[in-house]
């Protein structure tokens, strides 16, 4: 994701600014990216899996995330985590943010699984160095070498130019180094910018949207703020009222609580 001004630099009416300089990103964009990423899926490059020979109605069932603690990140690097994605989705007067929802669990979790390894990925060269976009990833790097090593590049190059870690950062510090990575104007100690905040971008958004099973999205508060109702097995009630509100609280893959409300 390139362009001139951040995402996080254009803010709706309603969201919080950030403490100067370089802004939080909008709940607009992120909408707009999490919409983005649903219809552009189909169009990308085929996974090659290394899970061979594959059965007709095989199935991973969801082992649901127990949050507390951290399996791959270290407690610095956790909190260097939580504090770059507190930026990208702060919380404002429209609810909760990244920090909240649990994100840093989510992507620790999802790091210590396949995800982490691309155990299902054809990681093999050669790999472009200029990839379209049809081409899919193009690293020899799995999740868990780029988040391990980008933020020690991060933390590296903090250390040299503010003589500080980047959680010792004011707001407005960090949300000016973050936007010189998305722009990869800020050159990290052998290891691309560009790389570290996609990473870490792409990983917190869906954090905040996908099921609460998964770590992330706790209180299901990304989908209260964009009235998902989640996986309620049964909308008749509703679809005989058209053209009114939906009212009713979302529901996760694991239900609700008192699941005989409606």
């Amino acid at each position: 994701m390139e362009s001139d001004d951040p995402p996080r630099a254009k803010k709706s009416s309603g969201s919080r600014e950030a403490g100067g300089g370089h802004q939080g990103v909008t709940r607009r964009d992120l909408l707009a990216t999490a919409a983005l990423l649903i219809t552009t899926s189909g169009a990308s490059a085929r996974v090659i899996t290394k899970v061979l020979p594959w059965k007709p109605n095989e199935a991973y069932p969801v082992t649901p995330i127990q949050p507390g603690g951290y399996l791959f990140f270290t407690t610095d690097e956790a909190a260097v985590v939580e504090a770059f994605a507190a930026r990208l989705i702060p919380a404002d007067e429209l609810g909760p943010g990244a920090r909240e929802a649990g994100v840093t669990t989510f992507i620790d979790r999802q790091l210590t699984g396949p995800y982490g390894g691309h155990d299902w990925l054809y990681m093999e060269g050669p790999f472009s160095k200029n990839p379209l976009p049809t081409q899919g990833l193009q690293s020899e790097l799995t999740p868990r070498q780029q988040y391990r090593n980008g933020i020690a590049a991060l933390e590296a190059y903090c250390k040299a130019t503010f003589n500080r870690s980047f959680t010792q950062l004011d707001a407005a510090e960090q949300d000016r180094l973050i936007g010189g990575l998305e722009k990869g104007e800020v050159q990290l100690p052998n290891f691309s910018s560009k790389m570290l905040f996609n990473a870490i971008y792409t990983n917190t958004v869906e954090g905040f949207f996908a099921d609460p099973i998964y770590g992330g999205n706790r209180d299901m508060v990304g989908w209260k703020l964009v009235g998902f109702p989640g996986v309620r097995y049964d909308f008749r009630d509703v679809i005989d009222r058209p053209n009114q509100a939906y009212t009713l609280p979302p529901v996760g893959m694991q239900g609700r609580p008192a699941w005989g409300e409606r």
